[in-house]
């Protein structure tokens, strides 16, 4: 992922906690090591609450280490990110491979998200900032905008049991139970998740993704970097929340 959006500013006013009504959830993203950015706290809360996380990606993540070829570094980073998920608790990962760096908002690629929908069942789907910038000056990756625009079309697509009809007689029905799309490391967040007791658990999950953090500065301690993207990305004392740690998210989609 490499860039995230400074949430650790405040706003005036107190976000309400994300409904936890859920038992299902899935976690839609372009690459390994996305859900990591600090949405893998969240996660371990949930999991830790019995809930059910599967993780889908988009891409392996091949084009994402320059040092290293796309045929060795794909399968490298679906290895880190079978560990990292392991870490906090999900046991299921899909990936899609589609080529890193070249998603569209696809037909193909909305096959794919409706497919694991329908599959999976969720109540709660989790994706990454689809929009623009992370913020002033930092431009969104082109992967990163259409995945996350296609998620909020899967979810329809996976509704309506017409516009891919061959999932059906690939035994998926349509799934019309998803109560909400959440967008991590969103620039308009509007709720909040408290992940106080799974911060660690967090940076944990993150530092697994040796291999990409060593190219990303080889200078720094993996466990350092994976501390300072979580000192960026989470509210610690936010307005309503004081002598807690928080996740701010954006309430995409209510169902």
């Amino acid at each position: 992922m490499g860039t995230v959006s400074d949430a650790a500013s405040s706003t005036s006013a107190p976000l309400p906690a994300l409904p936890e009504d859920f038992d299902r959830v899935l976690c839609i993203v372009a690459h390994p090591d996305d859900v990591e950015y600090g949405t893998a706290a969240a996660v371990a809360r949930w999991t830790a609450a019995g809930k059910q996380v599967v993780y889908a990606m988009a891409t392996s993540g091949e084009a994402g280490i320059d040092t290293i070829p796309p045929a060795t570094a794909g399968p490298l980073r679906e290895a880190e990110e079978l560990a990292s998920a392991g870490a906090v608790g999900v046991r299921e990962v899909e990936f899609f491979r589609h080529r890193d760096g070249r998603l569209t908002e696809s037909i193909d690629l909305r096959l794919d998200i409706a497919r694991a929908i329908r599959q999976h069942r969720p109540h709660l789907v989790v994706t990454l900032n689809h929009h623009d910038t992370w913020g002033p000056g930092t431009w969104n990756s082109a992967d990163h905008r259409a995945l996350g625009r296609t998620v909020l079309d899967g979810v329809a697509d996976a509704a309506n049991r017409w516009i891919f009809p061959e999932l059906g007689h690939e035994g998926f029905a349509p799934w019309k139970g998803v109560r909400r799309v959440v967008v991590a490391n969103s620039t308009s967040p509007t709720h909040v998740v408290d992940i106080t007791n799974t911060v660690e658990a967090g940076i944990a999950a993150l530092a697994l993704h040796e291999e990409y953090f060593r190219a990303l500065d080889p200078d720094t301690p993996v466990r350092r970097q994976a501390e300072q993207v979580y000192e960026r990305v989470v509210r610690r004392d936010a307005p309503g929340w004081t002598g807690r740690s928080v996740l701010a998210v954006q309430l995409a989609l209510a169902l």
